[in-house]
């Protein structure tokens, strides 16, 4: 029976994949996948394992069914976690959007010249992608190139290079990707040590691509001054902008203090948000001088619910094979089959660009025992974060882009895919050195 809990696997994942195609939301097969999956466990009472010092370990108790509920709930747990998490992040982005605090950043950006254009944004991508992760990144960026770019055949460019800066930021943060936020809260890493190492390599990573575009026929010379932005910021956008990068900031700050997981300090970091967003939101505002609502419930309202049930699905799904043993006999296989572990992780990277990086690091983190701040740790954040952006399917930023600009997936694996290679390798054999030579200690 481990073998159709496996096959319901894939078929669930196989519809992720081309949800485009099938016009099938993906959430649906998530969801879908992984219920079936842990049906399966529960009625055909699969034996269930632990992973203990000498390998896999079933779980002897009498009832095997109430081993499956236990196990459930652990795994439930932990996804709970990175779950709340992520929602906290994402209301937090959002109160600071309602409140226009972006609308700061694009006010900063005045240059006309395209190649200081693409620098500009690139380290706006690369630093803010840090902090509030790399698909809002990606968005808020996105938002602002429209203003400054009014040719769409040039803003394809800039956008996509922008998605390049925007992957590579997110992989040396734990709040920057949700992949490296799931090493982070299955303490696999630590935010010191991620940023000590993946930080240089993420920098290799996003710089190289750009150094090499900057030379490109289609950053030269000036833009064409763009129509005239009527949209203009809050008293309270500044405020707002601040605190919530702070609040952000503080999360790991307030795990190292309380010793508690990132996922209360980002409920803190929440609650301090909320509470400064009543505190400071006007009443009236420039819109015809109405009445605007400034209540985080309207921020909660608009948070992507739909990928974080996404990702409920998913990470239940890897749970079911974690728990019958298959992650960990597959990643024996693997080490026996290619005994590099820089190979395998590279490969890991090449294919987070065709299959999404979340399940291949929540499968990760089955397979793997190594302990925390192992360098394979480092290797996983890196690989998974910015090997999506060899494709513009590859991320969730990417797929932002490509659907917010209609960039085309041949034109992107054209034009882009050599730029983000060299990137990938370049950083990828960077943080080789740093952990051979073990740089940091």
């Amino acid at each position: 029976m481990e073998l159709w809990v496996v096959t319901i696997f894939f078929i669930g994942y196989l519809f992720i994949t081309i949800e485009h195609q099938v016009k099938i939301d993906k959430t649906i097969s998530a969801l879908g996948m992984a219920s079936v999956c842990w049906a399966l466990l529960k009625t055909t009472n699969l034996t269930v394992f632990d992973i203990g010092s000498e390998g896999l370990e079933p779980i002897n108790i009498e009832d095997n069914t109430s081993a499956i509920d236990g196990i459930l709930l652990h795994h439930l747990g932990k996804v709970g976690e990175i779950l709340f998490f992520l929602i906290g992040a994402m209301t937090i982005v959002e109160i600071i959007d309602m409140h226009r605090g972006f609308e700061i950043i694009k006010k900063i950006i005045k240059t006309r010249k395209k190649k200081k254009l693409l620098w500009i944004l690139g380290v706006v991508a690369f630093l803010l992608s840090a902090l509030i992760d790399n698909l809002t990144a990606t968005i808020v960026l996105i938002s602002i190139v429209r203003k400054l770019v009014p040719l769409r055949n040039e803003r394809m460019w800039y956008v996509s290079l922008v998605v390049i800066a925007a992957n590579a930021g997110g992989a040396w943060s734990p709040i920057g990707d949700v992949t490296t936020t799931m090493l982070w809260m299955a303490n696999k890493v630590t935010p010191a040590k991620l940023t000590e190492y993946v930080l240089i390599p993420s920098v290799i990573c996003f710089a190289v691509p750009f150094l090499v575009a900057s030379f490109l026929p289609v950053f030269q010379g000036r833009l064409d001054i763009p129509r005239s932005d009527k949209t203009q910021a809050f008293k309270s956008s500044m405020p707002v902008l601040i605190i919530g990068f702070v609040s952000i900031i503080f999360v790991p700050i307030f795990k190292t203090v309380t010793g508690l997981p990132p996922y209360m300090g980002m409920l803190f970091a929440l609650a301090t948000m909320w509470f400064f967003s009543e505190l400071l939101k006007p009443i009236k505002e420039l819109d015809e001088d109405k009445a605007i609502s400034f209540s985080p419930h309207k921020a909660l309202s608009r948070i992507e619910m739909s990928s974080i049930l996404f990702f409920l699905g998913i990470l239940l799904g890897v749970a079911a094979l974690e728990s019958i043993g298959v992650l960990y006999n597959f990643a024996n296989v693997l080490k026996e089959t290619i005994p590099n572990q820089n190979i395998v992780v590279a490969l890991l990277g090449i294919g987070s660009a065709v299959i999404d990086n979340v399940p291949l690091v929540a499968a990760s983190i089955g397979m793997f025992q190594e302990p925390i701040d192992s360098g394979l740790w480092h290797f996983i954040a890196f690989a998974a974060g910015t090997g999506g952006s060899l494709l513009i399917i590859g991320s969730a930023a990417g797929v932002a882009a490509m659907g917010m600009e209609k960039i085309d997936f041949f034109w992107y694996a054209k034009n882009i895919l050599w730029l983000a290679l060299l990137g990938f390798v370049s950083g990828f054999l960077f943080l080789i050195l740093l952990e051979t030579f073990h740089v940091f200690g």
